[in-house]
Order: C-alpha cells, then structure tokens, then sequence
C-alpha cells in the first residue's frame, strides 16, 4: 500500500526535525519561543544565525547578544547564551564596552532599522572606524514593527505609513553603504527568505577579526504590504557577481548602490583590530 500525499510530508517533516535535533543547534536556543508575528522573516534570520553558532561550535558560556528595542531587541530571550537588553539604540557601545572588559569573548549586537539608524545611527561610524571586534547584525524590515508601523530610516520614499498619511517624504539611507563608507572591515547583506546563506554570512561574520556588519532585509508582513513583501523580496535577490574582489571598497560601494539587490559579502578586509 502506497503513502498518501499528507504522510509523505509528515514523514519529511519528521526527517527534518530528526537532523536539527541532531545536529545540535537547538542547544543555541533557549526554551522561550520566539513571539514575532507569524510570517515575519525573523525567523530565517535567526535560523541562520543559529546555525552559525553551532557550526563554529561558540561555547554558550562565551556568547553575549545586545539588542535596543523593537522587534530584534527580543533576541537575547530566544538564545542560550548571555544576553544584554538595553535602552533604543544603544546596542553598539553597550557591546563594545562588553568586548572591552572580555574580549575573550563572542559579543554580537543586534538592532533594527529603526533601533540602529535612527536613535542608534550615530554610533556605526565610530565602531567601524575603530575596527571593534565585535559583531553588529542589523535586521532592516523598513518599518517600526514593534510600535505599529511608522515610517524608518529605510522605508522607501513615498510609501505610506501610520505616521506618513500622504506618502514618506524622505530618501531612504542605505546601510550596506553607510557600513562600507565608515570603513567597517566586514560588510555583507542577506535576505530573511535564504537562512542557508544567512548561516554563511553569520559564520564568515563571526569569524573575522574587526568589526563585522551583517544586513539583513526581512518582510514585515503585519504593517508592510507593498514594499518588502515576500514576493518583492525573493524577487530582487540577487548573488554576489563572480567577479567582485571583496578586497576592492570602492567596487563593492558601486555594488551597494546598484539598483540590482545584490547579496553576499561586499567586503572582507584584515585591519588592526582596536585594542589589540
């Protein structure tokens, strides 16, 4: 007797819950599930940076996340390490300051658009100049979720939100470049919909010497239905050309800016690490 169409999937599905429990990434994870909004690409960004962890093998007494608030700031309860939840935008010199007394160990701070570009933006150049060993994941979703959908640093000129009626006035800021143009010695970008690539970025990201900076562009399917939706998302995604030297700053700064999305690491550079 031949499997009927809903046992084979539950038998697939079985399969992949058997390798991520043997695979060791849910020892990265705490028992507090994560309380995003069904849909929302979070949950593929944080699969991936899961399974960078377990794939460096980070030990959980070594890790420390820092987030602001918004969305991403409710990281630190998702993971099994050390976390540290601090005020709006305020995640990058708190981690820094964290590196500062330990630098044994693995510190990562997380922000969104809002909590990293707007209050928070004014830190990036400094700790990118500085070349700080840590790493800074910023989960851009285009849009304040947390606080019901105003308009962001990256929300797209003209698209209407809870506090731009009449279209946002603004030009969007770019944070691949803005990372690129303050020097930041890692910069790479991914999509919430690829958590295989996420992993690799994470992995490569948490592995270089210097500051490392991660974007991350996610769907927020509660308070965005026009700008990032899944479709539009998976739709630019881009890879990395071939042909881009990540040694070459101002070629991947053509790449940022080009209305082509393109994904993957635009630059990987060895400078002197501060306070080494």
């Amino acid at each position: 007797m031949g499997l009927e169409e809903g046992q084979v999937l539950d038998s697939e599905v079985g399969l992949e819950v058997d390798e991520v429990v043997g695979s060791g990434i849910l020892d990265y994870r705490s028992e507090a599930l994560p309380t995003w909004c069904p849909g929302c690409g979070y949950y593929g960004i944080t699969m991936g940076i899961t399974r960078a962890l377990n794939a460096l093998a980070i030990e959980n007494r070594n890790l420390v996340v820092v987030t602001g608030i918004g969305c991403a700031g409710r990281y630190p309860f998702f993971v099994r390490g050390y976390g540290f939840h601090c005020v709006h935008g305020r995640a990058l010199p708190v981690a820094c300051g964290i590196k500062m007394a330990r630098p044994e160990l693995t510190v990562v701070a997380i922000g969104g658009d809002g909590d990293g570009l707007a209050i928070g933006g004014g830190h990036l150049p400094h700790v990118a100049r500085r070349n700080v060993d840590v790493t800074y994941v910023l989960f851009d979703n285009a849009i304040y979720g947390l606080t019901k959908g105003q308009a962001s640093p990256t929300t797209p000129e003209g698209q209407v939100t809870a506090t731009t009626p009449y279209g946002t006035p603004d030009a969007p800021l770019n944070p691949t470049l803005l990372a690129l143009a303050h020097g930041a010695s890692f910069v790479a970008r991914g999509w919430a919909g690829d958590f295989r690539g996420g992993e690799d970025l994470m992995r490569r990201a948490l592995a270089h010497k210097g500051f490392s900076f991660l974007h991350f562009v996610s769907p927020c399917v509660t308070f965005d239905k026009v700008n990032l939706t899944w479709d539009r998302v998976r739709a630019d995604w881009h890879a990395m050309p071939e042909h881009h030297d990540p040694h070459d700053l101002a070629g991947a700064m053509a790449l940022a800016i080009d209305p082509v999305r393109y994904h993957g690491v635009f630059r990987e550079e060895p400078r002197p690490v501060w306070g080494a």
